[in-house]
């Protein structure tokens, strides 16, 4: 799907449904302090506030759309491989509808990986393999490659994320209304959610301490303490 389809599929009602769902359960983590960088990749316009200090980068074979309306334009076209950022710039970073489209799942979460802060994390929302959305082409959650739970974990394990919290959303089949798409939410907990819609994952960029081999060499020589007789003082240097 390119970008034009899929902000059609949000203006449309499903789509809202979807944005309506899904921006409850990202709300939380989405809170940031002022002077925090928050990326958004692929498409999530619906889910990033002209209130942070974001960006909405959108993959080059998907194309582009304006975003903020109401002021200057904070989204760009990328090639989501190769991220115009410095290493450790960003700190959170939201993907949706980018990675089960992305040609390299793995150097994508790489990339994502470098433009990190220490710590900086990651909120990741993709289409539930076992889901009745992946099933159909009716939104952007039924294209490209969908995801089971275990395959995720593994591929975020091994680009060094590590994983802090793992949500399922739009329990509800893909032609519910909102009443009732809401009321289903309510069915986590009860084994329904391994058929949920999507995947949202949230984690943490992992850096491992390792050492070089060498032993660290200190600039500034140690102070020793030294005993003395009780009321004696130390000797001086004429």
């Amino acid at each position: 799907m390119n970008i034009v389809d899929i902000a059609e599929f949000y203006s449309r009602p499903l789509g809202k449904i979807a944005q309506d769902i899904l921006s409850r359960q990202l709300a939380p983590a989405l809170k940031v302090a002022p002077e925090q960088v928050v990326l958004g990749l692929g498409f999530g316009t619906p889910y990033l506030s002209v209130q942070h200090r974001s960006l909405a980068f959108m993959p080059a074979r998907s194309g582009v759309v304006h975003w903020p309306s109401v002021s200057g334009v904070r989204s760009a076209l990328v090639d989501e491989l190769d991220l115009p950022l410095t290493e450790s710039m960003i700190d959170v970073a939201l993907v949706v509808h980018a990675l089960e489209f992305s040609e390299s799942p793995q150097e994508l979460l790489n990339e994502l990986w470098r433009v990190l802060s220490p710590q900086g994390k990651l909120l990741l929302v993709v289409p539930n393999r076992r889901g009745l959305w992946s099933t159909s082409d009716v939104s952007p959650f039924g294209q490209g490659q969908p995801f089971s739970r275990s395959q995720i974990l593994t591929l975020l394990k091994a680009e060094q994320f590590s994983v802090k919290k793992i949500q399922h959303a739009l329990l509800a089949p893909p032609w519910a209304n909102l009443a009732l798409a809401r009321a289903f939410e309510h069915l986590v907990g009860t084994g329904l959610e391994r058929f949920s819609g999507a995947i949202i994952i949230e984690a943490t960029k992992q850096i491992y301490a390792y050492s070089t081999g060498k032993p660290a060499r200190r600039s500034i020589s140690r102070l020793r303490p030294v005993m003395l007789p009780q009321g004696a003082r130390p000797a001086h240097k004429a």
